[in-house]
């Protein structure tokens, strides 16, 4: 697949493999359902950027390069595995019915993904994201001063939001159902806002639940009853996705720090070390705690949370994590974690072609590697 730039011009998906080359039936057909849903979810947000930029053009060039860089970051990359999901639940609990609010709330999950993204970006000090210039960086280029680059990124990330709110009430589904999904996107939101700040300040005790909050709130728990409650699903039936949604999220995650440690800038779309150069407590760092023997402490503590660490250092510090078995445990836990998931996937109360598509989204997420 291929992504436009913001010059209109074709160019490749970092981090598009990440889900890709597995032998897994089931995985397979997920993502094959991935693929199929993945064009009209783009085309939705390709129309809805067009109208924003259209719509801020009369602010000046300060406001539109504002939005150029929200759009750009949206449109040049990403999976789209939430809108995925959310179509998945949407379809398996009313499986005749219309599609396109289930489209609408997808685009209104990619959009919350690139507002988020924005934040973590500045956040983390990162340069690329989706191999291009991160917004504050691109946006600092454009306006010629650090924080004013900063102020804009942060408002275009404001701004996304905004868009994000306005696809999802404006989904077209029965009023009642909008209203519920639109209160569920809102408490999704908050969680995220939780796990990111035990992410920041490194102060989540249980590595999991900040992982839980942060990533499995909007990327399975949220789209699942997302896509459940705007196709009109009993309470019963919600709670049965999230249940099922709990060891997939963490799943997600530790397959992200995984490739965050072990991957290739062009599985991630970002560079080799970022999570370690950052001092970012991953799942692979909680693990090797204990686990690492002094000369390993040493490698690590050289690349641990030092922007100016050479490549030599990450390469030193990813050794001394692989050495310990910090690798191997979080490989076991994230196989065994998948294999929680399918058990509950199997006896979801949904159709039997959503219950196989959400069976092997979980099994697309088996590290191989990558």
């Amino acid at each position: 697949m291929t992504a436009h730039t913001k010059d209109g011009e074709s160019a490749p998906r970092p981090g598009d493999q990440t889900l890709e080359g597995t032998a897994d039936p089931s995985a397979r057909l997920f993502l094959g359902f991935l693929s199929s849903v993945r064009p009209r979810v783009e085309a939705a947000l390709e129309q809805r950027w067009c109208a924003a930029a259209g719509h801020v053009q009369r602010y000046g060039r300060e406001v539109s390069a504002m939005v150029a860089e929200a759009r750009s970051l949206t449109l040049r990359g990403g999976k789209r595995f939430r809108a995925a999901l959310l179509v998945a639940a949407y379809q398996g609990v009313a499986p005749d019915a219309p599609l396109e609010p289930a489209i609408d709330a997808g685009v209104a999950l990619e959009l919350l993904q690139t507002y988020l993204l924005i934040q973590d970006d500045w956040i983390d000090g990162d340069t690329v994201r989706r191999g291009d210039r991160t917004a504050h960086v691109a946006l600092t280029e454009v306006l010629g001063d650090p924080h004013l680059g900063a102020s804009s990124a942060i408002l275009a990330g404001d701004f996304t939001w905004s868009l994000a709110l306005g696809a999802l009430a404006g989904a077209g589904a029965p009023p009642e159902r909008t209203l519920a999904a639109v209160r569920l996107f809102c408490a999704m939101h908050e969680d995220v806002v939780i796990g990111q700040h035990l992410d920041v300040v490194g102060r989540a005790e249980d590595v999991e639940q900040m992982h839980a909050l942060k990533t499995g709130s909007y990327t399975v728990r949220g789209p699942l009853a997302l896509g459940a409650t705007l196709a009109g699903a009993p309470a019963e039936t919600v709670a049965a996705l999230e249940r099922f949604a709990a060891p997939v999220g963490v799943a997600f995650q530790l397959r992200d720090d995984l490739l965050g440690t072990f991957g290739s800038a062009a599985a991630t779309g970002k560079p080799v070390g970022n999570d370690l150069r950052a001092g970012k407590r991953t799942a692979v760092l909680a693990s090797a705690e204990g686990r690492l023997d002094a000369e390993g402490r040493r490698a690590v503590e050289r690349a641990l949370g030092r922007k100016d660490a050479s490549d030599d250092d990450v390469a030193a510090a990813t050794r001394a994590l692989e050495a310990c078995g910090a690798r191997r445990a979080v490989e076991a836990r994230l196989d065994a974690l998948c294999g929680e998931a399918e058990a509950l996937g199997r006896s979801l109360p949904v159709s039997a072609s959503a219950r196989q598509i959400l069976c092997g989204a979980a099994s697309a997420l088996r590290w191989t590697g990558a």
